[in-house]
């Protein structure tokens, strides 16, 4: 598209002397030139060509000088629009105030064409480049409203409601939180029922942030929920998914889980750990257990893995926490890490603590301790408490 420039000047040579300079470019196509005889008609020109990009401005004219237009383009706030001021030599006076006003540049009488022509070559390289910032811009605050409406959806498709088994609220306590570290996340919980006396817990972590990861943990907890509702056992729900997952993985993409089925009525819970940080049995007066490190793979990665899985009874008063390493790893502004120590230390607090109670106490302590350092990772933890 030609490049809109207006001329402004109540000298009527010059619309002949600039159109007979600029001819080739004009023929080309590369330029389209404009002509106003003061401030007024160029006000009005520019109303019915709101794309003029470049406006050539004499300073001293009738009715509207050029000072005064520029103040008028000016408010327009429209920095695509480049003015360069022209005058005789003698009035720097003026052509400084233009400067100071906001003017591209300047030009004095008789106008050197030649000199002009660089000017509005320069002129024009400038407005390129604004336009080109302005459509990232643009393209930056879709891309914005997109993941601001993918991170609704994502804490949408996470289980929000506790408690979430009513008939069981008297004996057992649930509630989870996921805090993403960018506008997505690919950590994920869920719960879900089974059947009468056996409810399915996920806590999982996927490889990277941002984007891709929040589609590889919404692929992988569609998985495993789909897998696990149909009441497999967790080994063998891990083994299905895994290899699912390993099959269509792009870019090396994983995830880490700790899939648990609990039998509500005798407190059995037998588990199954894909690389995923080992969760804490927390007893009421304030001991803590931990589980054995996982000897099995993260999930995602090698297809045909037998998983293996183990079990153990949580006892009334006892708590299951689990959580990912947006947990222990946390960094303040010195990187050193919570760590593992801080956690279990916190933890060891709160025995006889409702399962709110300890998410909110371990986001507070992790909080405190990064020291408003930036969030490097997603935050996630699911804590389950047989009251009786």
């Amino acid at each position: 598209m030609a490049v809109k420039i207006l001329s402004v000047d109540d000298e009527m040579d010059l619309e002949l002397l600039l159109t007979q300079y600029f001819r080739r470019k004009i023929r080309k196509g590369e330029y389209e030139f404009l002509f106003a005889h003061n401030g007024l008609e160029a006000l009005t020109l520019l109303l019915k060509n709101p794309d003029v990009e470049i406006i050539l401005s004499d300073i001293n004219m009738p009715e509207m000088d050029g000072l005064t237009l520029l103040a008028k383009i000016n408010e327009m706030r429209n920095p695509a629009i480049k003015c360069i001021m022209v005058s005789a030599y003698g009035d720097m006076g003026n052509i400084r105030q233009a400067m100071n006003n906001g003017a591209f540049d300047f030009a004095t009488k008789p106008i050197d064409l030649d000199d002009l022509s660089v000017t509005i070559e320069k002129a024009v390289e400038q407005i390129e480049y604004i336009k080109m910032m302005q459509a990232a811009h643009t393209q930056l605050e879709s891309i914005k409203g997109d993941l601001a409406v993918a991170s609704e959806i994502q804490h949408a498709i996470l289980p929000q409601i506790f408690p979430p088994f009513p008939e069981i609220a008297d004996r057992y306590d649930i509630a989870a939180s996921m805090n993403a570290a960018k506008d997505v996340g690919g950590d994920f919980y869920d719960f879900f029922r089974i059947d009468d006396s056996h409810i399915g817990l996920v806590i999982a972590d996927v490889s990277g942030k941002g984007i891709p990861a929040a589609i590889f943990m919404a692929v992988s907890r569609t998985l495993i929920r789909a897998t696990g509702i149909r009441g497999v056992t967790p080994m063998e729900c891990l083994r299905y998914s895994n290899n699912l997952l390993a099959d269509e993985s792009v870019n090396c993409m994983f995830v880490t889980v700790f899939y648990a089925i609990m039998n509500t009525e005798s407190g059995e819970v037998v588990y199954c750990n894909g690389g995923h940080n080992s969760p804490y049995i927390m007893k009421s007066d304030g001991t803590l257990k931990k589980l054995p490190v996982s000897e099995n793979p993260i999930v995602g990665v090698l297809e045909n893995i037998d998983f293996k899985g183990s079990s153990f009874v949580l006892e009334p008063g006892e708590t299951l926490f689990m959580y990912t390493d947006g947990v222990s790893e946390a960094m303040n502004p010195v990187y050193e890490e919570y760590g593992e120590s801080r956690l279990e230390k916190c933890l060891g607090r709160m025995g006889g603590s409702g399962c709110r109670e300890i998410i909110d106490t371990v986001r507070n302590d992790v909080a405190s301790f990064v020291d408003g350092a930036e969030q490097s990772d997603d935050i996630t933890m699911l804590v389950l408490k047989r009251n009786r």
